[in-house]
């Protein structure tokens, strides 16, 4: 990982909806300078899209391999 634990906050939310059902949710934040150094951050040019989306056939190659 790119990043040290330091620079990386989990948070986990749990409870009961009011139906009785449990719900479970997560975030996760990585600190701004962390992504300014790896070129993620959204204020840097290269953090912005400027082409074109894969054809749909590289996305479904990509989620065949991952499974």
């Amino acid at each position: 990982m790119p990043f040290g634990d330091e620079a990386v906050r989990v948070d986990v939310m749990c409870g009961r909806s009011a139906d009785g059902r449990w719900w479970c949710d997560r975030s996760i934040s990585v600190k701004a300078e962390e992504l300014r150094r790896i070129g993620l951050h959204p204020d840097q040019p290269s953090a912005v899209v400027d082409g074109s989306s894969p054809p749909q056939w590289w996305h479904a190659e990509a989620e065949r391999r991952f499974r």
